[in-house]
């Protein structure tokens, strides 16, 4: 096995999950089989209970681990399907020794940081990488070289690189090159950020230098000569329009050349795959819009797979779509600005918890049904479909769901199995589960067959007692797991697809998500 471990420095958010994905990527086109595992010193178990606005989006895998975003950016560049083992937090490992200590696995020892701590980082790396079956496995350390939280982790890393063979593990280190006020490319944060990893006994193989602009070759000398490293290992990691085009930018920087021979590899096939996806997303020349309303509209990262997603729709359709982020507070607030959504070319609504803004996505729901604009609704997004629905068109004007509010219609209930769910003493359904689909069905059409399997992460489900009453109108549950109802659609509208599941997880470049394809389709019509 082969190891490329990723570390960063300056400042946190510079990019290391792009260029570990990136690295994987470049590889992967010279023909190697290659996981990923990213570290989150945390003491959370999992991203599962962290809110969007401390962490960003929760990526749901296959297994139902709930997990940092940055493992949706592996999936997608390598185009593979990772598992809960693929993250590991600080909380896991600690959880895992406490557990050992208590059973006396330790035989009456002290149990310390070092040896313990460090052998169970070390322990669960080589046997999730050992279980992928890859040939190479890129490590993201997370946080900032420095930080307290990673010193564990950065030390088990230290004792892997006595412990492996030296062709067998090197590192990069992504840092920061600031311009100053005369738009001078400065080195200083660099070299005190490499020092601080040789004083923890880590010495960086190759360092990828991320800039506003390109790093320039006297910069990347200086960097060299201070960091001990060639200049060949010296990457510009500069500012790029679309992060598609990384693992482009470092193979032009001869990243891939320089890390196979560290590694003592030599390519096995090339794939124009990623060069012909890059070239196919350079070509196009046209633009739709779509209002996606949600109430994280101000933070990127919290919808980043619907983002992802809605670009490789588009890039299979040559067209570039331009999300617009809605606040749906707002239209709560002034339910007349409801009359903006008239002018895109399509209506989306998010996942989400809790009941805040959902007033507002009700009035962006009725919107695009009364004005037979294309509609995708996810998740929570589906079930406030079905409640509008029974709203204005059953008449059942208090419908909502008991997650939300007290009602005497609860078109969306807990299910009679998961009655301790009321009291959260249940889990929710999560990772991937089957759906039936009605044959002659939008849903069955998009997916080319009878059933389908995607990723879930909620608690609430329609509820078996509107079922018929919701179907006499016109809107139609085409997709089913037993009884839970998992795709409402509306035969009669241009489009208006919703689902339980969260399609945009399995969504890949060159690989459209089919709801987020069809949904473009019809917008762009």
């Amino acid at each position: 096995m082969k190891y490329i471990i990723v570390t960063g420095g300056v400042m946190s958010g510079l990019g290391k999950g792009i260029t570990a994905a990136s690295i994987g990527r470049i590889l992967k086109n010279k023909g190697f089989n290659v996981t990923a595992i990213k570290i989150d010193p945390y003491i959370n178990i999992d991203a599962g209970t962290m809110s969007p606005y401390q962490h960003g989006e929760v990526f749901v895998l296959k297994d139902g681990g709930e997990v940092d975003l940055d493992l949706g950016n592996y999936e997608r560049f390598l185009d593979i399907e990772l598992t809960r083992q693929h993250n590991i937090t600080t909380g896991q490992v600690y959880q895992t020794v406490i557990e050992k200590e208590r059973r006396g696995d330790y035989l009456g020892k002290t149990v310390q940081i070092i040896p313990h701590v460090t052998n169970e980082i070390k322990e669960r790396i080589r046997k999730v990488s050992k279980k992928s079956g890859a040939e190479i496995c890129i490590i993201e350390v997370g946080g900032t070289v420095g930080d307290i939280e990673s010193m564990p982790f950065l030390e088990a890393v230290r004792q892997m690189h006595s412990e492996e063979k030296e062709e067998d593990i090197i590192f990069v280190h992504v840092t920061l090159v600031p311009l100053d006020t005369q738009g001078e490319q400065k080195t200083k944060p660099t070299q005190h950020s490499v020092k601080e990893l040789r004083s923890l006994g880590l010495q960086p193989d190759a360092i990828v230098a991320r800039c506003k602009e390109p790093v320039l070759p006297d910069t990347k000398s200086k960097i060299a000569l201070f960091c001990d490293v060639p200049v060949s290992a010296v990457v510009s990691a500069h500012d790029a329009s679309d992060i598609y085009y990384v693992p482009t930018l470092m193979e032009k920087e001869g990243l891939s050349d320089y890390l196979m021979k560290k590694l003592n590899i030599t390519e096995k096939e090339i794939s124009h795959f990623w060069e012909t996806l890059i070239k196919k997303m350079a070509s196009i020349d046209k633009e739709i819009r779509v209002a996606v309303v949600g109430k994280y509209a101000h933070l990127g990262d919290s919808y980043i797979s619907i983002n992802e997603a809605l670009k490789h729709a588009g890039i299979e359709c040559g067209c570039r779509v331009k999300a617009d982020w809605l606040d749906a507070e707002e239209f709560e607030r002034n339910p007349s600005d409801i009359d903006i959504l008239r002018k895109y070319n399509g209506i989306l609504v998010p996942g989400g918890f809790g009941v805040r803004g959902t007033e507002g996505k009700i009035l962006a729901i009725r919107f695009a049904r009364e004005n037979n604009i294309p509609y995708l609704g996810l998740c929570l997004g589906m079930q406030l479909a079905v409640i509008e629905f029974a709203r204005n068109v059953l008449g059942l004007t208090d419908a909502n769901s008991s997650e939300l509010a007290e009602t005497q219609h609860p078109v969306i209930d807990i299910l009679p199995e998961q009655e301790n769910i009321r009291n959260m003493g249940g889990t929710m359904r999560l990772g991937n589960c089957e759906a039936v689909l009605v044959e002659g069905s939008l849903a069955s059409k998009l997916y080319g067959g009878n059933t389908l399997i995607e990723r879930h992460r909620h608690r609430y489900e329609v509820n078996p007692k509107y079922i018929k009453q919701i179907e006499s109108k016109g809107m139609k549950f085409t997709g089913r797991n037993d009884h839970r109802m998992e795709i409402a659609e509306i035969p009669d509208h241009k489009f208006f697809f919703s689902s339980q599941f969260h399609p945009e997880f399995k969504s890949r470049p060159g690989k459209p998500s089919p709801p987020f394809l069809a949904f473009v389709k019809a917008a762009i019509q």
